[in-house]
């Protein structure tokens, strides 16, 4: 007989899903039997200079027999994340799983950074989060459950020194991620009662996306420290499958999380 399905029956929004990380979460949530919304800017190939769609993630879920939907949506817009959770409670159900995912990033130090560009990352990186959280709050507290997954980044730390090295620009880039986890914990607490959790996760290495290749990131960082997006993926899994009462509140890393659960079999599941 086939494993139970974690996620059977319930319905998830993954933003960012085009391509990366985020298509790989939700082609595992559809595994596992979730419905899946998915959501970006890029709706075909082709359309933006990284490969990956919107499109071609929801085909890739339908022909293993998975259930997925597509919205093209501007996460920095308020009214298009407004249609978006419409439109996926209007095709396949009320939300109760919401993975933030989407990001835009630019990489510039502060003295040079265009107000426009820090303005477009907070919207999509801490804005969007925020308010698809309240606009999925109440469906989840109908339905007694929920669960909010923030995907972050190292880039929150702290940078180590003194001396310090140059940063590579990566400070706006940190001050959103930081941001996201500090609305993830007192999310966290505020719903606790409401048995709906709320938290965030870094990959413990580098996930080798198209992102990443763009920025030369992969270069930067030697091959041993690259991480697999499986464990992402399944790291994703335990946090919106466990029970909201035990695993909630969590600033935590891929490796570490597969590492306290003994569960990094669960990588090779999809």
């Amino acid at each position: 007989m086939a494993p139970p399905q974690l996620l059977s029956g319930r319905v998830a929004l993954v933003t960012g899903a085009s391509r990366g990380i985020g298509e790989a979460i939700a082609t595992r949530f559809a595994a596992e039997g979730a419905a899946v919304g998915v959501t970006a800017r890029t709706v075909h190939e082709g359309d933006h200079r990284f490969s990956g769609s919107i499109t071609g993630t929801v085909e890739s879920i339908r022909g293993t027999g998975g259930t997925a939907f597509a919205i093209a949506a501007d996460l920095s817009r308020a009214e298009d994340r407004e249609r978006v959770v419409q439109v996926v409670t209007d095709e396949l159900g009320p939300i109760d799983t919401l993975v933030n995912n989407a990001a835009i990033t630019y990489f510039a130090p502060v003295d040079g950074f265009d107000l426009r560009r820090w303005q477009l990352m907070f919207d999509v990186q801490v804005l969007a989060p925020f308010h698809l959280s309240q606009l999925v709050i109440p469906s989840m507290r109908a339905a007694g459950q929920g669960w909010i997954l923030n995907i972050s980044s190292p880039a929150a730390l702290d940078p180590q020194g003194p001396p310090f090295s140059s940063g590579g620009g990566h400070t706006v880039y940190g001050m959103c991620k930081a941001a996201l986890e500090r609305f993830s914990t007192g999310l966290a607490a505020e719903l606790y009662d409401d048995a709906i959790a709320v938290n965030a996760l870094s990959p413990s290495g580098l996930v080798v996306t198209p992102g990443v290749v763009h920025h030369e990131l992969d270069k930067r960082i030697p091959k041993e420290r690259h991480e697999p997006v499986e464990f992402m993926t399944a790291a994703s899994l335990l946090l919106c499958s466990r029970d909201p009462s035990e695993l909630t509140g969590r600033i935590t890393y891929s490796q570490d999380l597969l590492r306290e659960f003994d569960a990094f079999s669960s990588a090779d599941g999809c």
